[in-house]
């Protein structure tokens, strides 16, 4: 279970890292979109919303102790 939970964050802190390269480098006009900025804030979102149910079905099944 930890294995999970440490995967997912790390790919949330890689999609952010990316996001801030994205924002960065990414040599737009002003009013055009980054597209690769966008991807990366959906795979963010997604993998937080992923994080998120894994703790809720960890908790639910017993597979994991709030401290005492």
């Amino acid at each position: 279970m930890k294995a999970i939970v440490l995967l997912l964050l790390a790919g949330i802190i890689i999609s952010l890292g990316s996001g801030l390269f994205f924002l960065t480098k990414d040599n737009k006009e002003p009013g055009e979109n980054s597209t690769r900025l966008l991807t990366s804030l959906k795979i963010r979102v997604a993998l937080s919303i992923a994080l998120i149910v894994v703790l809720v079905a960890s908790f639910s099944f017993g597979w994991i102790q709030p401290p005492q």
